[in-house]
């Protein structure tokens, strides 16, 4: 278990391409038998010169329908937490692109920030996985460049109930008996959907779930995690994992003490790093100054976030370079 020092000057020693202009495009993946239409974020290398592009409150430097620029690239999907949105995690995407990887982020449908309508109890948490796996079938047949993707390097990102997904996708068998029957704060972060998700006793439901041998190398950051709490539940995660954990907490059903034991009864010990000072949403991208004092953009006091995702996105390209190739 390694303790993340927060020095912005150790993210400087990671060899990284410099800040470019990731190309960016909007998909739209059709709904069919197997789940609604998925709208997705994909960047991509590209040669030309950034822009300012905004998009709701965030303004974010990219070039819009940028020609992928290489061939045989990587792909590395995210997964956003409860309530989130494909751009949550934008500047790491960024960094993705900008060293060489396609990457796409999902709005997981009716359970983003825009439709909530069906984000909460067991349902959601088995169909995340699936929606994953119809993204990537999407991106290496249906894709106008698909041809460029090598499906024999794809990775995964997820956050908080993104990582519960990446997890699942990866071969674990989560127990949702575990869920809490209620949060002490019902209207904390992450109470709500753990509120309604808890069955009265274990379903088989795990014969529902989706998992996907495609991915190859994963980065989980404070997942929903106490679904995962025996080494049963994770025996057949055999694939290269980067692990991440606020010290402070703060998600439902991510405390840091259920990600440590995650670590702990992994089959293969992951690259466990825990960030001093740092709670829950501090993964999330920096906000716009207009939205600081809502509850994703609080950090601790003294937690420099963006000095945080330099850093963190540094060590989360080089992971991927390692486990997939350059």
């Amino acid at each position: 278990m390694t303790r993340l020092r927060l020095v912005l000057a150790a993210a400087l020693s990671f060899t990284m391409s410099p800040a470019q202009a990731a190309g960016l495009k909007f998909l739209h993946i059709p709904g069919g038998q197997d789940g609604p239409a998925i709208d997705a974020a994909m960047w991509s290398p590209c040669t030309k010169a950034p822009e300012d592009v905004n998009i709701r409150a965030l303004t974010v430097p990219a070039s819009l329908d940028c020609p992928i620029a290489a061939e045989r690239l990587p792909l590395v999907i995210i997964s956003h937490g409860y309530g989130g949105w494909y751009l949550g995690h934008h500047d790491t995407a960024e960094a993705l692109a900008d060293s060489g990887f396609v990457v796409v982020a999902v709005n997981h449908p009716h359970a983003n920030y825009a439709d909530m309508s069906r984000a909460n109890g067991l349902g959601a948490l088995i169909r995340r996985p699936v929606d994953i796996k119809r993204t990537i079938d999407f991106m290496l047949t249906d894709l106008p460049d698909s041809a460029k993707i090598d499906p024999q390097r794809i990775g995964f990102y997820g956050f908080s109930q993104g990582g519960y997904t990446g997890l699942v996708l990866a071969g674990a068998n989560p127990d949702f008996s575990k869920l809490p029957p209620r949060c002490a704060a019902p209207k904390a972060v992450g109470c709500p959907q753990l509120n309604q998700a808890r069955p009265p006793q274990q379903p088989p439901l795990t014969q529902m779930l989706t998992h996907d041998r495609r991915i190859r190398a994963m980065v989980v950051a404070d997942p929903l995690s106490i679904v995962f709490r025996t080494k049963d539940s994770v025996k057949d995660v055999a694939i290269p994992l980067q692990l991440w954990a606020s010290e402070l907490g703060g998600g439902g059903g991510a405390s840091p003490e259920d990600v440590a034991t995650l670590a702990r009864v992994m089959p293969q010990k992951p690259d466990f790093r825990i960030v001093p000072n740092a709670v829950h949403m501090s993964f999330l991208t920096m906000c716009p100054k207009t939205q600081l004092s809502s509850e994703a953009c609080i950090d601790a006091p003294g937690f420099d976030r963006a000095a945080f995702h330099s850093e963190f996105n540094a060590e989360v390209v080089a992971f991927f370079q390692r486990n997939l190739g350059k």
